[in-house]
């Protein structure tokens, strides 16, 4: 056997693993000093099964007691979600007939309300005068315990700024309808006081990608913009490496996806803030079962990495802050 040539060999890719490692060590990056902010996801609402949801799913009659007052989505569910501490309240919204954005999660009406169609067909008179808690149940139907307690909740986008002077809000495009991008933008030009309140948009691509072009430092995400970064990161991230898709932007990541990433968690936070962007983390994704869960439990927490800087999603906002209070300190 050629020692000699096994040694040319060996050496200089044994320096160059070994550099590759060095490159992405997290425990030679500074750890950050940030503070973890925290994302409620539609506010304060009813916990549900997770197992098997689909995109079609009525996740009302789904719902696990014990019953919370609140109903997601509406300005009772978002006051609750900023007392409880939260730092950005995701909400949910729909155009109208009469150009408005009203704030509503399901494509159709009929899963959570007592009306009928596709929720965008409609004016925000007409869904003013639903029940919003019509079609919540916790025992197959029997007992609908939220029936008659959501009617006239549906409020519109400019309802939620004007009642939330502090107020941050991620906002989700429901649908892939650019027009959508201009109703925010027309929004907040007849309002300029309320651009603070939109922390950033994200969901449909065409939308979200309207509002980003019309609004003077608008942020958000889609999944192409979420592919343009990552996809090329896990590939060549320990070169490294940013990509473009990375930079002045917010970067959705699954913690169990986060945790595989080259450079997790310090060095790869640290790369993030050099361009420019910031890291929104959610729980763990697990494919058939609702998709990407929040951090809704103690166990999720500790996967927090120490001094994270940057926003946490959950979806348990009252039993999560008090957890992430001593986790910040």
């Amino acid at each position: 056997m050629n020692w000699g040539r096994i040694a040319r060999w060996t050496v200089p890719v044994g320096v160059v693993l070994v550099g590759v490692y060095l490159l992405n060590a997290s425990w030679l990056a500074p750890v950050p000093h940030g503070k973890v902010r925290l994302l409620a996801h539609r506010g304060v609402h009813q916990s549900f099964d997770l197992r098997g949801v689909q995109r079609d799913t009525c996740t009302a009659t789904r719902i696990r007691p014990p019953i919370a007052r609140e109903i997601e989505n509406t300005i009772p569910s978002m006051r609750a979600a900023f007392a409880a501490g939260a730092d950005v309240v995701e909400l949910d919204v729909h155009g109208t007939t009469d150009g408005q954005l009203a704030v509503f999660h399901d494509w159709t009406l009929d899963c959570r309300t007592n009306g009928h169609g596709v929720t965008h067909t409609h004016s925000m008179a007409y869904l003013k005068t639903l029940d919003v808690g019509y079609g919540y149940t916790a025992d197959g139907g029997k007992t609908f315990p939220l029936r008659g307690h959501g009617v006239g909740l549906l409020p519109s986008l400019g309802e939620v700024f004007a009642a939330f002077p502090q107020g941050r809000f991620l906002v989700n495009y429901k649908s892939n309808d650019a027009h959508e991008g201009d109703l925010l933008a027309d929004l907040l030009k007849a309002h300029p006081e309320w651009r603070d309140r939109v922390w950033a948009v994200y969901g449909g691509t065409r939308p979200t990608e309207r509002a980003i072009a019309l609004i003077a430092g608008m942020r958000g995400y889609t999944r192409e913009t979420l592919s343009r970064c990552l996809l090329p990161y896990a590939a060549f991230g320990w070169t490294g490496y940013l990509p473009e898709g990375c930079r002045n932007t917010l970067v959705p990541l699954p913690v169990n996806f986060a945790e595989w990433l080259p450079g997790w968690p310090n060095r790869l936070q640290a790369r993030l803030h050099d361009a420019g962007s910031m890291m929104v983390l959610y729980g763990p994704y697990h494919r058939g079962d609702g998709g990407t869960t929040g951090f809704d439990s103690a166990e999720d927490i500790a996967r927090i990495p120490p001094g994270f800087d940057g926003i946490v999603s959950t979806n348990e906002i009252e039993t999560i802050a008090p957890l992430v209070r001593p986790h910040n300190l």
